[in-house]
């Protein structure tokens, strides 16, 4: 399954389009890797985001063949890591970019 899909179906972000637009602005990586949204997932590959204040690595446990109900999509992955950054850091990362 496709990264941007992947991400959509397993609720860790919302829409697929902004999960390709997360890929494009390079905030997700796949196994330590800038990862493109056409990236194809498998079992056990390591997904890490960085979306505003949040930072989330997960271990990918399952890809599905087609959309999966909100009570499981959370058996999708296995957080491994998150970091949520207090406001004043993601100000002073603005002005180093």
């Amino acid at each position: 399954m496709r990264l941007d899909k992947w991400l959509k179906v397993s609720r860790l972000i919302k829409r697929r389009t902004v999960a390709q637009m997360a890929c494009d602005q390079g905030r997700v990586y796949v196994n330590d890797k800038t990862a493109k949204s056409a990236v194809e997932l498998k079992v056990g590959d390591k997904v890490h985001l960085e979306l505003g204040a949040r930072a989330i690595t997960v271990t990918v446990l399952a890809v599905p063949l087609k959309a999966v109900a909100a009570q499981e999509c959370s058996s999708l992955y296995e957080i491994t890591e998150e970091i949520r950054r207090p406001p004043e850091i993601l100000e002073w990362l603005d002005e180093q970019v």
